[in-house]
């Protein structure tokens, strides 16, 4: 075991929202049990917002909406510059949140801040990200130019799987941007959602501008619904996804909605065998697979197979799994009950359909955790396009292979799947990396590289059904979503003619 220097949060306290700059817990709340994943036991509750809630945070956004508005862009990248300065004080405190409510382990849960900090990092250049364009003289005496204003109170329902990196792709460029927002986070691991608050605040930043709303599909309906709400950015499955692009289009707002992936490896028989390997345990257990950039399925190219398998066998075999805060794990728990149920579901259904078992990670445990979310890391072999564990996503630590002759074989198979998140080839061959970039049918790519998460300065998004709406979140893209163009054309009363003008503007 090695030890950690970070404590682990042990925190007993009802999770409360957060609206106008302070807690908030009516006296007849719901609640919802939040569970140490690791022990198996209930650490905490959490309030599960009401429409009034909702409503309420809504309506203190609303009010700090026009002054935030109209504070200059530098001002606004002078809070988040503060931000960022507390943010990486308090990194190590919310890994730990993470690792208590989550279940990875305590140096993803890090890593997973520090993106979170590289968006922020890239919402303080809101002054250069939004500056307009200028035409002089585009007809006689008319000057043109675009500007990009807020929207005004925009929302963010974020998912279990990355309490603080998700978020964080959202309200940082939003309120940048001008606008204030609604934080709805899973109720699963909602406690960092109060830490970010808290440092918002001492921030500098104005009240009202960030809340959060704890809760469930009440408060997601009543976020859609409310007409004040002007955007929503979502991540999470594509049912959901789906729906919440529908409802919200219906209601007249803006969406993006990102939702669920089969992100496939290719591996290809001229590909560095250990590398693969090192790539293919990574990226399928880390986090307990619990990841929409996570590989599900590896695909195995003409002789590939026969050189991984061993070698994956092994590995998997191996895997450390334990307590997240020990700083020698490789892998966590499943972060609730539920969902180590759904994930043996499948397991089981890939024995039934034939599917060769060759590393079985049901009835695992930990000594003195034996109530904790447990399963070990699971290996398919001869998995085949109709099955079930490969059709759907699993969101856990099961990699499904499957094998093929050649390189048009493995491109077909990506590209018929109804997902297009994320997907990898790895390969020594600069021809074949280059073939599979452009015809793969994915949004995210990596070419010797498992998890091909963008930077933040570029956007992330997948293609098919694992985006819904037409921007990526955070980058450039984020900006787009989080404004809307306003075109200003001028001529000044000197340079007029009398008379009516029957005609449109020309450049003559």
């Amino acid at each position: 075991m090695t030890s950690n220097k970070t404590p682990p949060f042990n925190s007993k306290d009802d999770i409360a929202h957060f609206i106008g700059g302070a807690l908030h817990l009516p006296s007849n709340s719901r609640f919802g049990d939040v569970h140490h994943p690791a022990s198996g036991q209930v650490a905490r509750r959490v309030a599960l917002a009401s429409k009034n809630d909702v409503n309420e945070a809504v309506a203190s956004a609303k009010a700090a909406f026009p002054a935030w508005a109209d504070t200059p862009p530098l001002r606004r990248a002078r809070i988040l510059f503060k931000y960022l300065e507390l943010l990486n004080s308090h990194r190590d405190e919310l890994a730990a949140i993470i690792t208590a409510e989550h279940g990875k382990v305590f140096t993803d849960a890090q890593g997973e801040v520090t993106r979170g900090i590289e968006i922020v990092e890239f919402a303080t250049g809101i002054p250069e990200l939004l500056k307009g364009d200028y035409s002089e003289q585009v007809s006689t005496d008319i000057d043109n130019w675009i500007m990009r204003q807020p929207l005004g109170v925009v929302a963010g329902i974020t998912p279990f799987n990355f309490p603080v990196m998700v978020p964080m792709w959202m309200f940082p460029v939003a309120i940048a941007c001008g606008n204030t927002f609604i934080l709805k986070p899973s109720p699963t691991d909602p406690s960092a959602s109060l830490l970010m608050a808290k440092l918002l605040t001492e921030a500098g930043l104005p009240k009202g501008v960030f809340n959060v709303v704890q809760g469930d599909k009440e408060a997601v309906d009543a976020l859609i619904e409310n007409p004040d709400v002007k955007a929503i950015s979502f991540v999470g499955s594509t049912p959901i996804a789906n729906y919440i692009y529908e409802r919200g289009a219906h209601f007249g707002k803006r969406v993006q909605a990102l939702g669920g992936a089969k992100n496939h490896m290719v591996v290809m028989p001229d590909a560095d065998i250990d590398k693969a390997v090192d790539a293919l345990v990574g990226a399928a257990y880390g986090s307990a697979g619990e990841r929409c950039m996570a590989i599900s399925v590896a695909v195995l190219v003409g002789d590939a197979a026969e050189k991984i398998m061993p070698k994956l066998i092994e590995r998997t075999r191996s895997l450390k799994i334990k307590n997240g805060m020990e700083l020698d794990a490789e892998m966590g728990p499943i972060v609730t009950r539920a969902a180590l149920d759904r994930i043996t579901g499948y397991i089981d259904k890939g024995v039934a359909a034939g599917a060769k078992l060759l590393v079985d990670g049901r009835n695992f445990s930990v000594p003195g955790s034996e109530k904790g979310f447990w399963l070990g890391g699971t290996l398919f072999d001869g998995v085949t396009p109709d099955m079930q564990i490969y059709l759907e996503e699993i969101f856990g630590p099961v990699l499904s292979c499957m094998r093929v002759a050649n390189f048009g074989e493995a491109l077909d198979l990506v590209n018929a799947h109804e997902f297009g998140n994320g997907v990898a080839c790895f390969t020594s061959d600069g021809n074949i990396a280059r073939e599979f970039a452009r015809r793969v049918q994915v949004g995210m790519v990596g070419i010797n590289v498992p998890i091909p998460v963008p930077m933040a300065w570029h956007g992330f998004g997948g293609w098919k059904r694992s985006l819904f709406g037409d921007m990526n979140a955070y980058g450039k893209e984020g900006v787009r979503f989080y404004t809307k163009q306003k075109s200003v054309m001028q001529r000044w009363p000197e340079s007029i003619a009398k008379g009516a003008e029957f005609v449109m503007p020309t450049s003559k």
